[in-house]
């Protein structure tokens, strides 16, 4: 099937209407532009000051910098970002990019605004052209190696410019002095052309598949096959060449046929636009759905499938493919996972993490899949590779059906925020697979008359006399001291202490009446609930060490009636862990109680479909002191 884009020159896509101010003041553009205005002044930007700290973050280089004035989208959201005109110079010449024309200065301003964008010019060093064409139209990008892309290569090309992607494409270099050098066929190595157009043209009775790059000089062309004066369109009808738009300049803008491009160029770069960046003239449209997550360490750090451990607590989320491909038994779809705000931290001493993720088919169950689920089944996909990219991306085919998609950090333990992206050619639909809440709680029995107790329950409450005393009440004080002489008995605990704070807590949970004491059925209503969370903390604490991973605390408190979703793990697992993710039995013991506590309180007070509460100052309080 021919893909025919029929414009000599990418277009820019339009800026959306719905972009987030991001200056100090709160003003947008044109607020700034009307206050200027008013008041007859240049505007200076507080936010990025003309000094040292915007150029750099750590280099200090010995240039007297003079800031003279000539005379976008980030992590799935558009930025309207505010500049004043000064612009960095040395002896009268700009320092960074710069036009051939001295007077022109659009490029050097688009440049300050990437740079504040980033916190400084340094911040950019290192950049790709796929990272800065994502930025300033809020595409996905794509990365090929030429020799290694799939048989529809072809294919994916058209449909791309079909959508009005960007592509760009380039032939490596092997040392530095490679970079520019021109080859015999009129190529640059180590520049970045883009691709304008992609069609089949019929040539001596066959179809011949072209692709027309595009040099950004305006000059210097490919001299091979299908070049602007080869005899190949000697034999093409001159209504074919105007529709190909095929001329004899040296514009920069050539066909190639598609199997010389493939033997030429090394990288292509695919920049696929989101619906809201494309003109309505956009032949096909990708759809996109969005997703922002974060790793904690302890809690969603989890990094890859080598870390069976931990790996399975990394955010998961369900992806439903519901249509085919036109055409098709399979559903298309472009998976990028990028991690945030990097450059911005790399003052602070942050690196790009080494990211990817992987995608295995969902059961029919919901909920977050457990260590043995990820034992037991591989991934029908994953990132090609492990990379310390902001962005990696990848196209998938899959049948229609249910998936779970888990990011991942490359090792356990490394924090950052992510956003995953889905672009498919049909519409799909996810959902975090961890945003529910969910409580079970069993209601606690009612009490036995003692008349009709039984011989266990008579001497349960003999013990329970010895202790409390004539008045059959106990306080936290001998809470304390009854916990800790039971637990150290116990031989499937390694067990430091229960303390003080924590008997309190546990009376606050228990005390139905509101003296602060336990009365007998409160204290033995309790007794079954912590030998049931000791049988779940044992079975966690697998090396018998007395601590137990936080990693493991989804899973416990799953078993005690507590489906948490990530945002409510995180915290639980800061509040609660230690410096190396452990918790221990007295910490888990006053979490399940603060959750319960917590729990029953909001299903008491809440009404009709029992997720919302209402309360004034003074229940607040009172709840959350309680708490």
């Amino acid at each position: 099937m021919p893909y025919t884009y029929r414009d000599s020159r990418p277009r820019s896509p339009p800026l959306p209407q719905s972009a987030r101010a991001t200056h100090s003041s709160g003003q947008t553009y044109e607020e700034l532009k009307r206050q200027c205005q008013q008041k007859g002044t240049l505007f200076e930007d507080c936010d990025f000051p003309a000094n040292i700290s915007s150029l750099f973050y750590s280099e200090k280089p010995p240039i007297p910098f003079v800031w003279k004035r000539p005379g976008f989208w980030q992590h799935n959201e558009w930025l309207d970002i505010v500049i004043d005109d000064r612009l960095p110079t040395f002896k009268d010449r700009l320092v960074f990019l710069h036009s051939a024309e001295h007077n022109e200065f659009w490029s050097a301003l688009l440049e300050k605004a990437y740079a504040k964008l980033n916190g400084s010019y340094e911040a950019l060093k290192g950049g790709s052209t796929l990272e800065a064409m994502e930025d300033f139209t809020g595409g996905v990008g794509e990365m090929y190696e030429v020799k290694k892309a799939p048989e529809n290569f072809y294919e994916i090309l058209g449909k791309a410019l079909e959508r009005g992607s960007m592509v760009g494409c380039s032939i490596d270099t092997s040392s530095a002095a490679e970079s520019e050098a021109r080859t015999p066929f009129g190529l640059i190595k180590g520049h970045a052309y883009s691709v304008t157009g992609i069609d089949e043209v019929s040539f001596r009775g066959r179809k011949v598949q072209l692709i027309r790059p595009r040099n950004p000089w305006g000059q210097v062309e490919w001299n091979g096959r299908w070049s602007d004066n080869s005899p190949e369109w000697q034999s093409v009808s001159p209504s074919e060449q105007k529709r190909l738009c095929q001329t004899v300049l040296d514009d920069g803008e050539f066909w190639m046929n598609f199997e010389d491009f493939k033997a030429h160029f090394d990288k292509v770069e695919i920049c696929n636009l989101t619906p809201d960046a494309l003109g309505d003239n956009a032949t096909n449209k990708w759809e996109v759905t969005v997703h922002q997550g974060s790793w904690v360490r302890g809690s969603t750090a989890g990094g890859c499938r080598n870390f069976l451990d931990t790996f399975w607590t990394n955010p998961q989320i369900k992806l439903h493919l519901t249509k085919k491909d036109d055409g098709q038994d399979e559903c298309t779809f472009i998976a990028a996972l990028m991690q945030k705000n990097r450059r911005k931290l790399r003052k602070l001493g942050a690196d790009m993490l080494t990211i990817g993720y992987a995608i295995y088919e969902s059961p029919s169950k919901d909920g977050h899949l457990n260590k043995d689920f990820f034992r037991y089944h591989p991934s029908k996909a994953r990132s090609k590779t492990y990379i310390n990219l902001r962005e990696v991306s990848d196209r998938v085919k899959l049948p229609p059906g249910d998936y779970i998609i888990v990011p991942t950090t490359f090792e356990p333990h490394q924090e950052a925020d992510f956003c995953l992206r889905i672009f498919s050619e049909k519409k799909a639909i996810t959902e975090d697979v961890d945003e529910n809440v969910d409580i079970n709680l069993p209601e606690p029995p009612k009490p036995t008359p003692p008349q009709q107790e039984t011989e266990e329950e008579k001497q349960f409450r003999a013990l329970f006399k010895q202790v409390a005393g004539e008045d059959m009440e106990i306080t936290a004080e001998e809470l304390e001291y009854v916990l800790n002489a039971v637990l150290k008995k116990a031989k499937d605990i390694k067990f430091k202490k229960v303390s003080l704070m924590t008997c309190r807590n546990i009376i606050s949970l228990m005390d139905s009446s509101g003296n602060g004491k336990l009365e007998f059925n409160e204290f033995k209503i309790f007794w079954d609930k912590l030998k049931k969370w000791l049988s779940i903390y044992v079975r966690f604490d697998s090396d018998r060490s007395g601590t137990m991973s936080s990693y493991e605390l989804r899973s416990a408190l799953t078993d005690a009636g507590f489906q948490l979703n990530n945002y409510l793990l995180q915290l639980i697992v800061l509040r609660y862990s230690d410096d190396q993710f452990q918790i221990d039995f007295d910490d888990f013991l006053i979490c399940l109680i603060r959750l319960e506590n917590a729990s029953r309180v909001f299903l008491a007070l809440s009404k009709k479909n029992r997720e919302f509460i209402n309360l004034n100052i003074n229940e607040f309080i009172t709840l959350t002191m309680n708490i």
